[in-house]
């Protein structure tokens, strides 16, 4: 079985159709030879994700997304919680309207659970070159629908 869903906790935020959205992310994931298992995106203020960092990662700042992998095989899985405060503010030191990188943020955590890592320089270039494809797939084939 597979399923997208999305959630709000403690937020309001508008994002592009669901519908497109689930659609944009099947595709690009079967593009990486793989399929969608079970993905839950979870939109979240700067307060809850540093919740998250603090009680799952032990980490002690706020970030734009944390990403758990359930994946097991070739099916993507997992929870992706997403600081709609952090991406508001990503949008705006990028130069980039808020629809923009909120699908950069949501193709980031769905590249994680596919493999792709960002912790290395040269895994960042490669993470970010992905984004862009996915970027490029979603304005080119999706945002016309």
């Amino acid at each position: 079985m597979n399923s997208i869903s999305f959630h709000n906790e403690g937020v309001h935020t508008k994002t592009p159709s669901k519908r497109l959205l689930k659609a944009w992310i099947k595709e690009f994931v079967s593009n990486h030879g793989k399929k969608v298992g079970e993905l839950a995106f979870v939109f979240c203020s700067d307060e809850k994700i540093l919740e998250v960092n603090q009680n799952f990662l032990q980490h002690d700042y706020y970030t734009d997304i944390i990403t758990f992998d359930y994946c097991e095989g070739e099916m993507v899985s997992g929870d992706i919680f997403i600081s709609v405060e952090q991406v508001q503010e990503n949008a705006v030191s990028h130069e980039v309207d808020y629809n923009t990188e909120l699908l950069r943020v949501l193709a980031h955590g769905v590249l994680h659970l596919i493999g792709f890592q960002d912790k290395e320089e040269k895994n960042k270039i490669e993470m970010t070159r992905n984004e862009d494809l996915c970027m490029s797939l979603f304005f080119t084939k999706f945002a016309l629908l």
